[in-house]
């Protein structure tokens, strides 16, 4: 595992929250990497469909490393940040931390940029509309993106 910073301020709110157990575990009793990595591609599509305001897919997914590890207990916290819009692609950051054993401390466990293909309902490549085009609580969330 490579080293990362185990406390940061994080000065927002979670896109999606859960809780790690017993099912999520692989056979050695560690919560499955599949799992987490399943987490934030969940979060990650939340994020790129309020900002697309439609469907998206998922197209890549770059440079995932584990820091630290995700026990049964843990409150894996997902946090997204749109980094980069395309015409019908953009670039999500995305950040899994968690707090140990439900009220210890929070500690970043993997971090990785996904990203996602706006598509119509034939699944075909569509434009992401521009900021002006989307509702208020979505600029408020993605600022000048």
């Amino acid at each position: 595992m490579t080293e990362a910073p185990v406390k940061e301020s994080l000065n927002r709110s979670p896109t999606t929250r859960t809780m790690a157990m017993h099912s999520d575990t692989n056979p050695a009793g560690d919560i499955f990497g599949g799992w987490v990595l399943s987490q934030m591609d969940i979060a990650a599509g939340i994020c790129a469909g309020q900002r697309s305001q439609g469907r998206v897919v998922t197209a890549a997914i770059d440079g995932m490393h584990f820091y630290r590890p995700v026990r049964v207990g843990d409150i894996l916290g997902v946090y997204t940040t749109v980094t980069r819009i395309g015409t019908s692609s953009m670039d999500i950051l995305v950040e899994a931390w968690v707090r140990r054993d439900r009220i210890g401390s929070r500690e970043k466990v993997t971090d990785a940029t996904f990203t996602f293909v706006a598509v119509d309902d034939d699944g075909k490549p569509v434009a992401i509309p521009p900021k002006d085009e989307i509702p208020q609580y979505v600029k408020d969330k993605f600022g000048d993106l």
